[in-house]
């Protein structure tokens, strides 16, 4: 077979995922009250390892995709209309690699690059006003409820010659509510969501292997849409007196069927995750976070496990 119709689809396994791993994403204290005014600069590596299952109709086995990220975040605590809430931005770079058989023959593809900008507003509706840091020193959490718009812009790298890319090329729009609960020194939080994608018209798909060549060569773009997907979170977090918390973090995501050129790839996901976070504070501004997760279930899409650490320093609103 030519080897431009083996190389590429390698390349598959990174998109696919990198769609998962956001899906899954585990966030603890997503809708905590913060003082209004301050601002937090978040710099952070992770690592990622896992399998991909493919669809039966496509010849790969033994499918494995490892990635090195880097992230450089900026946040800030806001008043909106006598409610807290928090506008950030998150800017990756990865380093990532992809290995599989392709009709029993091995294929690896190496390649970095930036990735897709995310940026976020969140509210919280009820039960977290907005409060500065002298009067938020009585604030005392019992409920509340919050919401959040999250936008992923493809600004990352992307070469529609080849799929193996750190950008998905597409936007992404990801609304989602909360609510969190607070037994001191315990806080239950729960949240769902829904990732909704636009379509990648330059898309370059995988060759036919039943045709012979030269129908299965990479002859044009393909058009590739992808069905919304809905997830859910659940966070049992610890409050320690020391100022360190820690959680342990489960969701549940399903939906995603991929669409090339209007036909279907038939691989609705169904996974569950859980993981682990634990926040440990060096002092008044800086503070150190470690987190891990892996797959517990996973009817199709990607089998991985994450580990990562970020630190973060924070500063104005009377800090």
């Amino acid at each position: 077979m030519p080897k431009l119709a083996k190389i590429p689809l390698i390349a598959a396994l990174l998109s696919v995922l990198a769609a998962s791993a956001a899906a899954q994403n585990l966030e603890p204290r997503a809708y905590a009250n913060t003082p209004v005014g301050m601002n937090f600069a978040i710099v952070g590596y992770g690592y990622v390892h896992g399998s991909v299952d493919s669809s039966g109709s496509l010849p790969l086995k033994n499918a494995n995709v490892q990635v090195n990220g880097a992230i450089l975040a900026y946040a800030r605590s806001i008043d909106f209309f006598g409610q807290s809430g928090k506008i950030d931005v998150v800017l990756p770079y990865a380093w990532a690699s992809g290995s599989a058989d392709f009709q029993n023959h091995p294929e690896t593809r190496n390649m970095s690059g930036l990735g897709d900008a995310q940026m976020r507003i969140s509210v919280n509706f009820l039960g977290a006003p907005a409060l500065d840091l002298d009067h938020f020193q009585s604030y005392r959490q019992d409920w509340i409820l919050g919401g959040s718009l999250q936008v992923t812009a493809p600004i990352g790298q992307y070469d529609s010659d080849k799929l193996l890319n750190i950008s998905s090329h597409r936007w992404t729009f990801k609304p989602e509510i909360g609510v969190s609960k607070s037994f001191e020194p315990l806080i239950i939080e729960a949240s769902v969501a829904g990732n909704f994608y636009t379509d990648n018209h330059d898309f370059f798909n995988f060759a036919n292997p039943t045709l012979p060549s030269p129908q299965n060569e990479f002859v044009q773009k393909h058009t590739r849409a992808e069905n919304p997907v809905g997830s859910a979170q659940l966070h049992a977090i610890y409050a320690f007196r020391s100022g360190i918390w820690g959680s342990l973090d489960f969701t549940y995501y399903a939906g995603g069927m991929n669409l090339i050129d209007g036909r279907s790839t038939h691989d609705i996901e169904n996974n569950t995750r859980v993981g682990g976070t634990i926040a440990i504070p060096v002092n008044r501004y800086n503070s150190i976070k470690l987190y891990g997760s892996t797959g517990v279930t996973a009817r199709a899409g990607g089998r991985f496990d994450a580990i990562g650490a970020a630190w973060q320093v924070r500063w104005g609103g009377g800090l």
